[in-house]
C-alpha cells in the first residue's frame, strides 16, 4: 500500500490533473468551510472529496496537496511604536504603544502577538511646567541613622552651597503597616520594627534624595491637606510598606531617634 501511495504521489508530479486536490482547485481556505473542497486522494489515501480548508488539518480529510497548495504562514508584525506620553498629567495613568501587522497569519500559521501594550504613567508636571504628581508617588524611607553614611551634597553640579541647606522634615502619623515590617531582625533592617500604627514620625528630605529643581522629595506628601491616605515603603524590605497622613511640614526632625527615617 506505501508503494502505490508513493508511485501515486510521482504521478501526481508528473500529470498533476491525475489527482486533482486544493492547487488544481485553486482553493485554501481560513477555519472551517465545507464548500472549501476538491476531489481526489485525501492524506489519509483515500479518494473522493476532499477538502482545503484550515481545519481539514484537525479532521484529517486534506486534500494530499494541501500542505504544498496552502502552507502555514505566520504573523509578522512591525516594530513597536514609541511610548506615548500619560494620559493625564498629576495623577496616575497610562502610556500605550502600538505595533501594526505586516502579514496576516493563514493556514493556520502562527496567530499574530500582542498589538498593543500599556504601561503606568505619573507625569510629576502640567504642560505649563508647574509641580505636581507628588501626592501619588510611594514614599521610601530609611532609618535616619543611613544619613550620617551618605553625602548631603549629591555629586551633580546642580547643587550649590545654599540648597544643601534648603532640607524640610516632614511629620506623619502612621496608619497601617504589613507585618512583615515587626519580623525583620537583620542588623541593617532591624530599624523596621520600631514602625507602629498610630505613631507620628520625622522623615527628613535632603540632598540627593531632594530634587534639584523641585527642591522635593518623591512621596513627600507635601500636596496633602491631611486627610489623605499616602502610601511608604521601607527600602531593604519591599514587604514592609504601608499608609500614613500628613501632619504637617518643619524645618528640623524632633521625633526620637528610632521614629527618625529619611527620604530615598
Amino acid at each position: 500500500m506505501r508503494t502505490l501511495w508513493m508511485a501515486l504521489c510521482a504521478l501526481a508530479r508528473l500529470w498533476p490533473g491525475t489527482l486533482a486536490g486544493c492547487a488544481d482547485a485553486g482553493r485554501c481556505c481560513p477555519g472551517r468551510d465545507p464548500a472549501c473542497f476538491a476531489h481526489g486522494w485525501r492524506q489519509d489515501r483515500v479518494y473522493g472529496t476532499c477538502f482545503c480548508d484550515q481545519a481539514c488539518r484537525l479532521t484529517g480529510d486534506c486534500c494530499f496537496d494541501y500542505a504544498r497548495a496552502c502552507p502555514a504562514r505566520p504573523c509578522i508584525v512591525g516594530e513597536w511604536s514609541p511610548w506615548s506620553g500619560c494620559a493625564d498629567q498629576c495623577r496616575p495613568t497610562a502610556r500605550v504603544r502600538r505595533r501594526a501587522v505586516r502579514q496576516e497569519p493563514r493556514n493556520g500559521g502562527e496567530p499574530c502577538p500582542a498589538l498593543e501594550e500599556r504601561a503606568g504613567c505619573l507625569e510629576y508636571a502640567t504642560h505649563q511646567g508647574q509641580d505636581c504628581g507628588h501626592a501619588f508617588v510611594p514614599a521610601f524611607i530609611t532609618t535616619s541613622a543611613f544619613n550620617k553614611q551618605r553625602t548631603r551634597q549629591a555629586a551633580s553640579p546642580q547643587w550649590s552651597t545654599d540648597t544643601e541647606d534648603a532640607g524640610y522634615c516632614m511629620e506623619f502619623k502612621t496608619e497601617s503597616l504589613t507585618h512583615h515590617c515587626a519580623t525583620e531582625n537583620r542588623p541593617l533592617t532591624r530599624w523596621m520594627q520600631y514602625l507602629r500604627e498610630g505613631y507620628t514620625v520625622c522623615v527628613d528630605c535632603q540632598p540627593p534624595a531632594m530634587n534639584s529643581a523641585s527642591l522635593r522629595c518623591s512621596g513627600d506628601g507635601l500636596d496633602s491637606d491631611g486627610n489623605q491616605t499616602l502610601h511608604w515603603q521601607a527600602i531593604g524590605n519591599p514587604r514592609c510598606q504601608g499608609t500614613w497622613k500628613k501632619v504637617r511640614r518643619v524645618e528640623q526632625c524632633s521625633c526620637p531617634a528610632v521614629h527618625s527615617f529619611i527620604f530615598i
